[in-house]
């Protein structure tokens, strides 16, 4: 009778042991790829935005241009762009380059196929997270049933 005492106050604690893992790294870590991706699908959409302006500048051959720049906090101001044919492209940390169009678009074209390898990078991890998650859940149910 104390052994089976025992026993299943060892199931327990494994048990509990399970349920931190999950609730302290598994899902924390889930949480943050999913979240690492979706800014990556934020920044490839950017670059998808852009890729079409520019494509439609050069076949509607824009060379100037107004617009509206928002300033911050949805303040507008119409501003006049005189040659819209060198295009200044964020390129990360902070730093913008001055691109033609058809540099702008081959930078595009590298930056995007990098991101897709990321995003497929991310999915992968989302997946092996989740299947983590899905196989210490199902080992928790064997011991939590084996400790009835």
């Amino acid at each position: 009778m104390a052994m089976a005492a025992a026993e299943a106050r060892l199931r327990q604690e494994k048990v509990k042991k399970f349920e931190d893992f999950v609730d302290r790294r598994l899902k924390p870590d889930l949480v943050n790829a999913i979240a690492q991706r979706d800014n990556l699908f934020q920044q490839q959409k950017t670059f998808l935005d852009l890729k079409k302006n520019i494509e439609n500048l050069e076949k509607n051959g824009v060379t100037s241009m107004r617009s509206m720049v928002n300033l911050g906090s949805e303040v507008y101001m119409q501003a006049e762009v005189p040659d819209t044919r060198h295009i200044f492209v964020d390129i990360g940390l902070g730093f913008h380059v001055e691109f033609t169009w058809q540099e702008a678009l081959q930078f595009i074209s590298v930056r995007e196929a990098r991101l897709a390898r990321q995003i497929d990078e991310y999915t992968h991890l989302i997946a092996s997270i989740k299947a983590q998650i899905k196989m210490v859940c199902t080992m928790n149910s064997v011991l939590h049933l084996c400790s009835r």
